[in-house]
């Protein structure tokens, strides 16, 4: 009985191994043929993009902050002692209850001084007014009595301003914050003894690149959110800064929060959600046709087989595509690959159109 040499399967083993070469070789000379046939002067590959119209719209995510409608720092006029004291912490408060009290008896004392003084001038010139009248005094002496009298009554009102501003009433109805003097301490203007806050209506403001300026007119609606609140909130834009600032090239917006709630406090931070665009149509094209250079943008139009490079400017972006605001019309064909290998005398083939 013979066994069966295994010397006899080699034949069927290297023709195998040589069916597997040849199929892989096959392959690597197809994948590379297009490369030669570029390198050789032949056509390149590539796919290409027609533009078109469509309803563009960038969203944009910006930080914000919550403010109060009004605030103001409660400050003393003038320097004195605290003699009433009617802060209540956190309290709500109408406008033009007085908040706190000055020491104010010295000008007080000055203020009847004048009074009895004014009495005094005024009968003296009721005097001498009578006397003129049958020449028994000249004209001059009435009106030095009559200056003198006018001089009084202008110190009396100065004293009174004086006096006003011992009392320190709260300008807008409002609520207040906390308390940082106490009764009997002596105040300077520089001193702070509380602030008042307008917290039925709250302002955000945010700033935006300033590409996007001249979208944010008065009355356009914005939304956000706080952090701890699930849901968004609309705020109507009043007001924009007149300038864009130097540093950030950002432009400052101010908006109306539409309705209050406990959930917003001033002073919060807030996520602006902006979606600029999406009215009417825009020319656009996907981002990876851009080719971004030094002083400009490029892209690369498919034209009677040869490449035409053109200088673009762009504008509203999303995840896939750019507007293009100048240098291509609709219908044009934007080049998506190969573009780092084509050359102003290079020719084209489109294997593929979008």
């Amino acid at each position: 009985m013979r066994q069966n040499s295994p010397f006899k399967k080699l034949p069927a083993i290297t023709f195998l191994c040589v069916l597997i070469f040849s199929a892989c070789q096959s392959k690597k000379e197809q994948a590379t043929a297009p490369n030669q046939n570029a390198m050789r002067g032949g056509p390149v590959e590539v796919e290409g993009f027609i533009v078109k119209t469509k309803n563009l719209a960038e969203n944009l995510e910006v930080p914000g902050t919550l403010q109060p409608f009004e605030e103001t720092e409660i400050r003393p006029e003038i320097s004195g002692r605290l003699v009433s004291l009617n802060v209540q912490e956190g309290g709500l408060v109408q406008k033009g209850i007085r908040l706190a009290k000055l020491f104010d008896e010295d000008l007080q004392a000055q203020l009847k001084k004048l009074q009895v003084q004014l009495d005094i001038a005024k009968k003296t010139l009721e005097r001498q007014q009578e006397l003129l009248k049958i020449s028994g005094i000249s004209q001059q002496e009435v009106d030095l009595s009559e200056l003198q009298v006018n001089n009084i009554k202008a110190d009396i009102e100065l004293v009174k301003v004086s006096i006003s501003k011992t009392e320190i009433k709260a300008p807008y109805n409002g609520k207040l914050g906390l308390r940082y003097v106490s009764l009997g301490a002596y105040v300077t203007p520089a001193t702070l003894i509380t602030t008042l806050r307008q917290v039925t209506q709250l302002k955000l403001d945010f700033n935006v690149p300033e590409k996007y300026g001249n979208d944010f007119k008065k009355g356009k609606t914005v939304v956000f959110t706080v952090a701890g609140a699930s849901r968004q909130f609309s705020a109507t834009v009043i007001a924009t800064e007149t300038a864009v600032e130097a540093g950030t090239r950002s432009l400052k917006v101010r908006a109306l929060v539409s309705a209050n709630s406990g959930e917003l406090l001033p002073g919060a931070f807030a996520k602006v959600l902006l979606k600029m665009g999406g009215s009417g149509q825009s020319l656009i094209t996907p981002t990876q046709a851009v080719i971004p250079q030094a002083r400009n943008k490029q892209v690369i139009v498919f034209k009677n087989g040869s490449p035409d490079f053109r200088v673009v400017e762009t504008g509203l972006r999303d995840e896939n595509f750019v507007q293009i605001t100048k240098g291509l019309k609709e219908g044009d064909t934007v080049l998506l690959t190969g573009l780092l290998a084509i050359r102003p005398d290079s020719k084209l083939q489109l294997t593929k159109v979008e």
